[in-house]
């Protein structure tokens, strides 16, 4: 399962890869939402995993383009603003899942376990 993280934060980004990793999966990261748009355009990912805050691209219009690229691609956005993520004119995708700051990395790894069982 390739999973690609967009997260500008540097420190947040390494502990997100690293449990994502530790728990299997192959995690590909990227530290602003247009890079990570760029490589979404390149190879096919089962998961998007993007902060909403980001610079040259925020994470709601990374993932409405990501899935106009993979209608299958499981979104989820990790957030310390989970209302603007919720907000209906948001754009985002209607399924995408919100996981808000400050969480546990277990709870991460099990979020994103049923994300993509599902």
């Amino acid at each position: 399962m390739k999973i690609l993280l967009a997260e500008d934060d540097n420190d947040m980004r390494r502990f997100l890869a690293k449990a994502l990793q530790n728990a299997g999966y192959d995690v590909l990261s990227y530290d602003n939402g247009l890079s990570a748009y760029n490589r979404l355009r390149e190879e096919p990912f089962e998961l998007l995993l993007t902060d909403i805050v980001m610079p040259e691209m925020d994470g709601i219009e990374l993932a409405r383009r990501a899935t106009e690229l993979d209608p299958d691609i499981k979104v989820m956005f990790i957030t310390g603003f989970a209302a603007v993520a919720l907000n209906p004119d948001s754009k985002a995708p209607k399924d995408a899942k919100v996981l808000s700051k400050p969480f546990h990395l277990r709870d991460l790894v099990n979020e994103v376990e049923k994300l993509l069982a599902a």
